[in-house]
């Protein structure tokens, strides 16, 4: 719809703001660049925009944008160019002579209400649609679109004009789940931020293998692993429910990758629950899941393989774990931790120089105590870590271990 830019009577913030919204849905554009900036020059006098409030300058803006069609970028200049100049004139650039124009802005707004129509079809349906309106259904509207090419069809569809009004359509994107915050954690050098992932102990002739659940705490690297038949949810809640109440102390977040195995409202409610915060891994940081993923390889794979292991074995698996493995993890085998150093350049660089057990390790932590959990304590966690050497466990764990896979053969 053009306009003749005859709205002095406007002289009110009330009545733009009123207009604006009951002209809802409709188009508007001046007839020339002229006219258009001679029109928004007087009504910025008018409305004295340099004295006026933030809130009461975003009216005005909104304003001018409805009726000159122009973007917010536009607009934005011409009000800069009023604020230095006292005028709002077209630029040298603009004003010289340029190329004569063939297809005007009533032929972009015939484009888009015959791609908002249609759907949008192929640069040459949209050309048949053109010649058969003007050819066969005698609309004069369209002589000048009817002998359009088709590459200069798909140059208007990215004027700006034909942007703001037509609607596209994208790809269905998968739907977003609203569970678990997409950041990093921040433990800040205190316990009960967990790591988790699952490793899957392959496939043979289409039957699913067993399912490990690996929870690495990020700053002890206190390290619990459980077992499952399936990752589905029945498997998977009651499985980590048991898994963290065999940590030492508090629970304060639970970060996972954004499998759905982790990612769903049984695993929510249960550590809402707990009171356990759910963070999930954030795209193109492949990072985020760097600790529990070392330890996949360097624990779980070390010591269960990668051989098919089918998944009626998941309970003696589990019960391995349970009785031999986590203890032999947290109070006897030594984990790496990382002295972080920046040269002088500002590169960061981790060294590994110390080695102990997740144990030591947290008891070495500032006020330790504070973090462990209702009724667990320190004399209590040393009976099992002194009960006997490091060797010996070991030892125990292997012939358990030893004795585990011998019974998948029997």
């Amino acid at each position: 719809m053009t306009l003749d830019m005859n709205d002095e009577r406007f002289v009110t913030l009330g009545q733009l703001v009123a207009f604006t919204a009951a002209s809802h849905g409709l188009n508007f554009m001046g007839r020339t660049r002229k006219e258009k900036y001679t029109w928004v020059e007087k009504l910025l006098r008018r409305f004295f925009y340099f004295t006026l409030r933030k809130r009461d300058r975003s009216i005005v803006r909104t304003y001018v944008m409805k009726m000159t069609g122009y973007g917010d970028a536009q607009v934005t200049r011409l009000i800069r160019k009023m604020k230095q100049t006292r005028h709002v004139t077209p630029s040298s650039r603009e004003a010289c002579s340029s190329f004569p124009t063939t297809y005007t802005a009533e032929d972009v707004a015939l484009l888009v209400g015959t791609d908002n129509a249609h759907g949008r079809l192929a640069g040459q349906a949209t050309k048949e649609i053109f010649r058969r309106e003007f050819e066969v259904f005698h609309d004069p509207a369209f002589v000048r679109l009817k002998n359009i090419s088709v590459a200069h069809l798909y140059r208007l569809r990215g004027r700006r004009q034909y942007r703001s009004h037509a609607r596209t359509f994208a790809k269905t994107n998968p739907t977003a789940v609203p569970i678990g915050e997409r950041r990093k954690p921040f433990p800040d050098g205190k316990p009960g931020y967990l790591r988790v992932d699952s490793v899957h102990q392959g496939d043979r002739d289409k039957e699913k293998g067993v399912y490990h659940v690996n929870l690495v705490d990020e700053v002890t690297q206190w390290e619990i692993v459980g077992c499952v038949e399936g990752i589905s949810e029945h498997f998977l809640a009651p499985l980590l429910e048991m898994l963290l109440e065999q940590f030492p102390f508090k629970m304060t977040g639970f970060h996972s990758d954004n499998g759905s195995e982790y990612i769903n409202r049984v695993v929510a409610r249960l550590l809402n629950k707990l009171s356990i915060e759910q963070t999930k891994s954030r795209p193109r940081r492949s990072n985020d899941q760097a600790l529990v993923e070392g330890k996949n390889g360097s624990v779980v794979r070390k010591h269960m393989g990668y051989v098919h292991i089918p998944g009626e074995h998941a309970p003696k698996i589990n019960a391995f774990y349970q009785d031999h493995f986590n203890a032999y993890l947290n109070f006897h085998r030594p984990s790496g931790y990382a002295t972080t150093t920046i040269d002088p350049k500002g590169k960061e660089k981790k060294i590994y120089n110390l080695y102990e057990p997740p144990y030591e390790h947290f008891k070495k932590l500032p006020n330790a105590k504070t973090f462990l959990r209702d009724g667990v304590t320190f004399d209590a966690l040393d009976t099992v870590a002194y009960a006997m050497s490091d060797n010996a466990c070991a030892i125990l764990m292997q012939e358990a271990k030893y004795r585990l896979f011998k019974s998948f053969r029997d």
